[in-house]
């Protein structure tokens, strides 16, 4: 049976939703202040920061990660947050700090590859800014993971599986593709398909846990080579001044005075 989920229950406020949350929020209110004492430089800032498709093939890559933390407006600002707060807790939650950051900050990259696809298909350029790609990104992932968990559609008095809320924001963002929004609603789209891959291709765990335990798969063997390689030269060694000396499979000392077979001496 579904669980449902009430959009008035707040989820836990911590990890790295937190974090990025408190990232958002603080450069927000950052360039906010600096607006007011030094106008030319946060415009120069947010210039540097904000996604410019022409200026990303000039090598300003880090703009793919970085216009997800500049925002317009209060009230969009709020919004965008909340439905961190809410996407990202949860998933966070059942999937840890590590995998929400990863499909986050893909899906981040992959709406501004898509606005940037779509800039030079129309031959004009713009300024990016917004959390909406990774959003998009996160919301998918809870549709496709968690597709009949049911919302309570405040103030409504009625229930919606989160597939079909998911359903409802994809068709409001190809229903702007005709309107004058089209560029934030393609980008919107290219976040959720970087979403939706990253949870089809990704290992489980996301790809850095994988990366980590195979990089420390690969110096553990070969830490276990080399004890090996050592201990055989020491066999030699020792035999060569009238001793034997014996070692296991793993590198490790035998000691003849122990009984083998006695399980205390095992480990």
């Amino acid at each position: 049976m579904p669980r449902s989920l009430g959009v008035m229950n707040f989820p836990d406020f911590r990890g790295f939703t937190r974090r990025l949350i408190l990232w958002n929020v603080g450069i927000f209110f950052a360039l906010l202040l600096l607006g007011v004492a030094a106008r030319p430089f946060a415009n120069s800032l947010t210039v540097l920061l904000a996604l410019i498709p022409s200026a990303v093939l000039h090598g300003y890559i880090w703009q793919l990660l970085t216009y997800s933390f500049l925002h317009q407006g209060i009230l969009n600002t709020a919004f965008e947050m909340l439905s961190l707060w809410f996407l990202g807790s949860f998933l966070e939650a059942n999937h840890g700090s590590r995998w929400l950051a990863e499909i986050y900050f893909v899906s981040v990259a992959g709406a501004g590859l898509a606005a940037i696809a779509l800039s030079f298909a129309a031959h004009y350029d713009v300024v990016l800014t917004g959390a909406f790609g990774g959003i998009f990104g996160l919301l998918v992932a809870f549709g496709v993971l968690y597709g009949d968990m049911e919302f309570m559609l405040f103030p409504l008095p009625m229930t919606m599986k989160a597939k079909y809320l998911v359903a409802v924001y994809m068709l409001i963002s190809i229903a702007m593709l005709f309107g004058a929004q089209r560029l934030y609603a393609f980008a919107e789209l290219g976040g959720a398909l970087a979403g939706f891959l990253y949870i089809r291709l990704a290992p489980r765990r996301g790809f850095l846990s994988s990366t980590s335990e195979r990089y420390f798969g690969l110096r553990n063997n070969y830490y276990r080579w080399k004890r090996r390689r050592a201990a055989k030269k020491f066999e030699v060694y020792m035999r060569k001044q009238g001793r034997d000396v014996r070692f296991d499979s793993e590198g490790k000392y035998i000691d003849p005075d122990k009984d083998p077979n006695d399980r205390r001496w095992m480990n």
